[in-house]
């Protein structure tokens, strides 16, 4: 589950990043969740 959402959230921000221009402080938020539930997943060592 987790890694599905940090997957889901970097394709949102390279999208964002890349295509649309659109809102750079939110795509950048994005990247930082992304990373945030990333090193919360390898802190907590839970296996999905």
């Amino acid at each position: 589950m987790l890694w599905a959402l940090v997957v889901i959230l970097f394709i949102l921000w390279i999208l964002g990043f890349a295509v649309f221009h659109i809102a750079g402080g939110l795509i950048h938020l994005l990247l930082v969740i992304a990373v945030i539930v990333l090193i919360y997943q390898f802190v907590t060592g839970r296996r999905v």
